[in-house]
């Protein structure tokens, strides 16, 4: 077994936020997709090979609370910054997933010298009625794993009850994350990201699994068109739309490339 990272917290409007960190060298922050991160997982395991991965807890997810003071976008991307800033992150690498990777954009728009580089992993934000995006907050939760990962087991793995959790503590982890990542997303995808990625500086790497059936892998080409800095794509075949759990080690390597 691969060793357990370190833990720590920092305050967030007012809130304790957890911080797990693993790893040596520069530090590359990654801000989770829906979900966050109720375990440490085997991406974040390649990734802290030749990098020091550290992964702040967004308000509201796993390790946090305190989304119900978020009442607004700008409000959320204050927090991202603060929570980045608390870290240790700033002038960073940031790897930003879905949800995620829409902050991360944010962040890297809004104050470009909080980013050194950019990754972005099938990100929310940018929204075309020709080519919609899926709503994963509309389906089913029986439906929910299979539209988001191409191994919907992985994603029931990950959210399985911890050894020596109490069950009713761990549902409601769950079930308030579910509620931070669909209150950061209304309206579902377009929160005027469209307007501010010129604005983005960071060298930025685009990874998008081949099979995302929530955010077409067209997106990649709106989301470049628009990225006011070098962009460089990639491609995931088998993935789906948590490419960090459908291929946790192709995923590693094309951010690892990416940074080095």
């Amino acid at each position: 077994m691969s060793a357990a990272p370190s833990e720590r917290n920092v305050v967030v409007n007012g809130e304790a936020c957890r911080v797990w960190e693993k790893g040596h060298g520069a530090p590359v922050g990654f801000l989770a997709g829906p979900g966050g991160v109720p375990r440490w997982t085997p991406f974040l395991d390649a990734l802290a090979e030749h990098h020091r991965v550290v992964v702040p807890s967004l308000p509201g997810f796993p390790g946090a609370t305190g989304h119900e003071r978020l009442d607004d976008h700008l409000d959320w991307i204050t927090a991202a910054l603060d929570l980045l800033c608390a870290s240790g992150l700033e002038g960073a690498s940031l790897v930003g997933a879905s949800v995620g990777g829409m902050l991360a954009a944010e962040v890297a728009a809004l104050s470009p010298a909080m980013v050194a580089r950019l990754v972005l992993v099938a990100p929310f934000g940018l929204f075309d009625a020709r080519e919609p995006t899926a709503d994963p907050f509309a389906v089913r939760a029986e439906d929910a794993a299979a539209l988001l990962s191409a191994h919907p087991e992985r994603l029931r793995a990950r959210s399985a009850l911890p050894e020596g959790a109490d069950a009713t503590e761990w549902s409601i982890v769950l079930s308030r994350a579910n509620a931070a990542a669909a209150r950061l997303l209304w309206p579902l995808g377009e929160r005027g990201l469209v307007k501010r990625l010129h604005r983005v500086t960071a060298p930025t790497l685009l990874v998008w699994g081949d099979a995302d059936r929530v955010i077409p892998p067209s997106y990649a080409d709106r989301f470049a068109a628009r990225i006011g800095a070098p962009v460089q794509r990639e491609t995931i075949a088998g993935a789906g739309h948590l490419v960090d759990l459908d291929a946790p080690s192709a995923l590693a390597r094309v951010i690892d490339g990416f940074l080095r």
